[in-house]
């Protein structure tokens, strides 16, 4: 497997190559926003959303931090502070995750 700077810098290219807008925080390839639609026959259809993303100097080996910029009403997002709140990103995260983007 590749270093981790190299899948940080890989799967960083990959999201910056697909449909979402992606803004850079910093000079760093560590923290960045994406903002994406809500997708189409949702409740979401119509909205915006803003997520900021932290890649941590382990990455891929420990998981990214997601949080929502904007409010967002979902069972996985904590109302407060906008975390993801799922278990594949948080406690069964696994290297072999790739960055697959639907």
């Amino acid at each position: 497997m590749s270093s981790p700077s190299k899948r940080r810098e890989m799967d960083l290219m990959k999201l910056m190559m697909s449909d979402y807008k992606v803004e850079m925080i910093n000079d760093g390839m560590q923290e960045f926003y994406v903002q994406f639609h809500g997708p189409n026959d949702s409740p979401y259809h119509g909205g915006v959303w803003k997520v900021r993303v932290e890649l941590p100097d382990t990455y891929p080996y420990k998981s990214p931090s997601i949080g929502f910029i904007n409010k967002i009403y979902h069972p996985n997002v904590d109302e407060m502070s906008g975390s993801v709140c799922l278990d594949v990103i948080n406690q069964t995260w696994s290297p072999m995750f790739g960055n697959e983007i639907h």
